[in-house]
């Protein structure tokens, strides 16, 4: 037989294209529009529908940037089209490539009730299967003209991304807008030929049944008349049954799809404009879930849902039958789909407990996976969090956009810091967009790197990232791959489901340990500075304020701000979204961020004043109050006392060849008239901290310009060019005559740097200042380390974790940038150096040995300060920072644990009647305690989180500041364990016992 099959494939493309599909819709009329633009933010929807609106004529422009339009479509369905189906064609100037990152709307009925949503893929609505014809046609679409950030060519600076500099331009060209007949049969015949054309093209070029499927189209499009494809569908379609009813192999893979919409919480779009995407997303698929039986939807990001609850209440009951019913599933069990990175350890507890208690107060419904599809990577303490939160279960997709390593595994189990394990899967079909495209299941089957000892994986399906959701083609491709020759099975299935059938089948899947690093988006711990910083205050200052707020309540009866810290802790969650917090969102975004949060860190620090106050009590003894878990300058841990010696810094005096000195009898600083540091001398040891010929608080500059993903990525070529700001303009003794301030200018910006020696202290404290005005630069700041070190300890949720130091395999070379919280620890035996932060996380490691001289080996710790890329937001970072950072010689893992405490919770100084003890003490340095609190039912008992922080084994005496009559080990959510005994109790002192960086509740009741 000749070779025809490029033939009958190219016949197939143009078929569809230019005759079939058309013919879906063959007869149409025009409806009637006119539009209302609102004249600023949105407004509730009683307004829009009440507004008057002005006619306007598809073709015509509308839309400013960020704006909102209410459209009003009115006509009568013709009489000649009684018994049919008939749908509204609501193109507002869709691009069909860009499903949720243009205009969008919301379609309503007169009264005020929700249809559905409307976007580049989803344009239809309802009238009515079958019409009676005449009937009057009233509809209103709350429009959105969100312009497009990410186009076609995209990483391109644009003003477009806050409404203060977008214009008013209008955006889209409005397009069809009728009444049509929609004819069934064709539309079904388009979904025929569209799965066996793409199954066609997946199966190999010599496979008998790529030939079969070939032969049956080629018949099915002979039997299409051209000039009247309606009248010839049902024979056409007739043609193609044997072939869509040939089963699957037994062994075929099996895909568990779940609806899905990945909606990023922000992103291209402000935090507003989420609100309005999730309900348009529900709306669509409450309706879609009514029409599809067989259909399954899962939405994670509790936020989400009370939005939908708060802002769209007649969405939000339809989405409460649909859950009750089953088929509409909360998932995940956090308050977002937060970073794992970054978050701290109290933080990324908290997006567990404020979203699966949002999910069991609503629904009574516990969710046993976190959800994570698009995070940037996963820190290694997050495995023993999700089980403390009651879960067992990760669902990511991101891991597979790593640049350099393939990941071994699609379902595995990943240990954590603490030998937690959770049953994890990467679904190998590669998106959380899954549109049920031939391409996707074929590369799901083909990409599962479990055969053989699995064949489930999971697809979620449906426009995501800007929503949308799932479409009622894919589900009717769905329905044609359940069980289909040459293709993976294909059913609608829970998330619970599929894990239960995955793990049912795959009892011993293979341990990953560790972090998991994804090898992509690394300057996501850099990018957007004050975002954050912000983020590191918030999350220390609600620490302070449930402390005090406790210790008040305990002592003096003061009322626990319940309300408030709820609704703190849960914006705080809402900003570590994976694009708030890594700082890949607008503009609009972060400058709307960095209000929130001086918002309040304003109102937290509130809290704490006024529970200090009532703490302190009148009187003049001067008082310092002591949030850090360790004691220091006398001041007991979660204490307050009479301070010690405020610990004043070390006058400078000369150096030699010129500069300062600074010396403290534990530690001698050179800094020479460059500003550099080229000594840190610990005395007591008789050991240099800087490597020889090298010199430390040595910023450097790099170009910054990656292929793509310009907020998200620093590619490893940046390292090939490199500036060290080595010039200063002065290099004087502090103001305040115990410091030394260095001076620097460079490009169009300004450093200035105080470095200051504490009295008593061996650490060098570094406040850096800012004036940046580059762009599509890095700023790092560098300390070379005289220590030999393969690995190095950089702080982690409830821990610290390991990474290598050299670059053996390429897994160990993609780290060229990594994560910390507040410390890094590089050590040999007997000796190490901590540099701890108040605000940073990206950093680098990097050892070279020395040529020269004694051949040491030099170890690099450099830390990230400013990035200066142009997409999303063209004016990133721009402005005036501050940060601190301490070198810390000499110290051991306890000592960075304890000075990163110190730098980031400053003493708080005020007067009062005398001393107040702490509310609750731990008698070893190893336990750190995370979280002190007032339970939240409003029981008044005393919870009290802590976890081992040095890796290795503790035992500790917990002691009560108040009668205690009952302990109750718990959860994160304050539920008891009913697996764990109560811990031993000696009158008031608990006795705890833990294994390396093991995370521990405890639920005091009060006497």
């Amino acid at each position: 037989m000749h070779d025809d099959r490029s033939l009958v494939e190219a016949r197939l493309r143009r078929v569809l294209d230019e005759r079939i599909r058309p013919a879906v819709y063959p007869e149409s009329v025009p409806l009637d529009v006119a539009v209302w633009h609102a004249p600023g933010e949105p407004v509730p929807v009683a307004e829009g529908l009440a507004a008057d609106p002005r006619p306007i004529e598809v073709g015509a422009r509308w839309g400013a940037p960020w704006g909102t339009s209410w459209f009003r479509v009115t006509g009568t369905v013709p009489e000649a089209w009684a018994g049919r189906t008939v749908e509204a064609l609501l193109d507002l100037g869709f691009d069909e490539n860009m499903p949720g990152f243009q205009c969008e709307g919301l379609v309503y009925r007169p009264d005020g009730t929700p249809v559905k949503g409307l976007n580049p893929r989803n344009q239809w609505v309802r009238v009515g299967a079958p019409v009676a014809g005449g009937e009057e046609v009233r509809l209103h679409v709350e429009a959105a003209s969100n312009p497009v950030v990410f186009g076609h060519h995209p990483f391109r600076p644009t003003p477009l991304g806050d409404k203060e500099t977008a214009g008013s331009e209008p955006q889209y060209t409005l397009a069809r807008m009728d009444l049509a007949v929609l004819d069934e049969t064709v539309w079904e015949l388009v979904l025929d030929l569209e799965v066996l054309g793409e199954l066609m093209a997946e199966l190999p070029v010599e496979s008998p049944r790529r030939w079969e499927i070939l032969r049956a189209v080629d018949k099915a499009l002979d039997a299409v008349d051209l000039q009247d494809v309606n009248s010839t569908a049902a024979r056409a379609r007739s043609l193609l049954t044997g072939v869509l009813g040939a089963p699957a192999a037994p062994s075929a893979h099996r895909i568990s799809a779940v609806g899905h919409a990945h909606i990023d919480s922000a992103w291209l779009w402000p935090l507003r404009e989420t609100v309005r995407k999730v309900a348009r997303t529900t709306a669509s698929m409450t309706a879609l879930l009514e029409a599809e039986p067989d259909f399954v939807f899962a939405m994670s990001q509790a936020q989400q849902w009370a939005w939908v609850k708060e802002h769209r209440p007649e969405v939000w009951a339809r989405v409460k039958r649909a859950v009750a019913d089953g088929r509409f599933v909360p998932a995940g069990g956090m308050w977002v789909e937060s970073d794992t990175n970054m978050p701290g350890s109290e933080a990324m507890a908290r997006q567990f407990v404020h979203g699966k208690r949002f999910f069991l107060d609503e629904f009574g419904i516990e969710n046993d996976e976190a959800w994570l599809p698009d995070t940037f990577g996963f820190a290694a303490g997050l495995p023993q969090i999700i089980r403390a939160a009651g879960s067992t279960r990760l669902l990511t997709q991101k891991i597979s956009w790593s640049r350099t390593n393939r990941f071994p595994h699609h379902t595995f189990l990943w240990e954590g810091i603490d030998g937690s394990r959770v049953f994890t899967h990467f679904p190998p079909v590669d998106t959380y967009n899954c549109a049920m495209h031939g391409s996707e299941i074929a590369h799901a089957a083909r990409n599962f790197r479990d055969k053989g000892v699995a064949r489930h994986s999971l697809a979620p399906t449906g426009w995501g990232d800007g929503g949308g959701g799932t479409t009622r083609e894919m589900v009717a491709k769905a329905a044609r791959l359940r069980d289909l020759e040459g293709s993976a099975r294909v059913a609608w299935e829970t998330p619970r489901a599929f894990f239960d059938r995955a793990e049912a089948e795959y009892p011993e899947p293979p341990v990953w340990v560790g972090e998991l690093y994804l090898e992509l988006h690394r300057a996501t711990l850099t990018s957007q500075a004050k975002t954050k910083q912000g983020n590191r205050r918030g999350e220390h200052l609600l620490r302070e304020a449930e402390l005090w707020a406790a210790t008040a309540a305990v002592r003096t009866g003061f009322a626990y701000p319940y309300e408030e810290l709820d609704r703190i802790w849960k914006t705080v969650l809402l900003h570590q979204f994976h694009d708030i917090l890594p700082g890949s969102s607008i503009a609009w975004v972060h400058r709307e961020a960095r209000a929130t949060y001086e918002r309040i860190a304003a109102e937290l620090d509130g809290i704490v004043e006024g529970a200090q106050r009532a703490l302190a009590g009148e009187g003049t003894t001067p008082l310092a109050f002591n949030a850090a878990p360790h004691p220091r300058s006398g001041v007991p841990a979660g204490g307050a006392a009479t301070p010690a010696d405020a610990g004043r810094g070390t006058a400078p005096t000369p150096r030699a060849g010129g500069g300062h000195v600074l010396d403290n009898g534990l530690l001698r600083v050179e800094i020479d008239g460059r500003g550099l540091v080229v000594s840190a001398y610990d005395v007591g040891a008789g050991r240099e901290t800087v490597a020889p010929g090298r010199a430390a608080n040595l910023l450097q500059l790099h170009a910054d310009l990656p292929n793509r993903w310009d907020a998200w990525d620093v590619d490893e070529f940046y390292r090939n060019t490199v500036t060290d700001l080595t010039d200063a303009e002065a290099v004087t003794a502090g103001e305040d005559g115990a410091s030394v301030r260095v001076v620097r200018a460079f490009g169009a910006s300004r450093v200035t740097q105080v470095l200051t020696l504490p009295a008593g202290e061996r650490r060098l404290v570094v406040d850096t200042e800012v004036d940046w005005h580059e762009t599509e630069k890095f700023l790092k700041l560098a300390f070379p380390l005289d220590v030999h070190a393969e690995r190095y300890a950089s702080e982690t949720q409830f821990g610290h974790f390991h990474r290598p130091t050299h670059t053996n395999t390429s897994w160990e070379a993609a780290k060229f940038e990594a994560c910390n919280h507040r410390f890094v620890h590089v050590a040999e035996p007997g000796w190490g150096v901590a540099l701890v932060n108040d605000s940073t996380y990206g950093h680098d490691v990097t050892r070279t040995v020395r040529t020269g001289g004694d051949r040491g080996t030099t170890t690099t710790v450099r830390v990230s300060l400013l990035r200066a890329p142009r997409f999303p937001d063209p004016e990133t970072d721009q402005g005036v920072h501050r940060f601190r950072h301490a070198l810390v010689p000499g110290a051991d893992i306890g000592d960075a644990v304890r000075e990163g405490w110190r730098i980031n919770l400053p003493e708080r100084h005020l007067t009062g009647a005398g001393e107040v003890a702490p509310l609750v003490t731990v008698d070893e340095d190893a336990v750190v305690v995370t979280a002190v609190k007032l339970a939240d039912d409003g029981s008044g008992d005393v919870v009290v989180r802590f976890h081992e922080a040095h890796g290795g084994r503790a035992r500790a005496t917990l002691t009560p500041g108040f009668a205690v009559a009952g302990v109750t080990v718990t959860d994160l959510l304050e539920r008891p364990l009913s697996d764990t005994p109560a811990p031993e109790r000696d009158g008031e002192r608990i006795t705890v016992r833990l294994r390396p960086f093991e995370l521990a509740t405890l639920r005091l009741r009060r006497a």
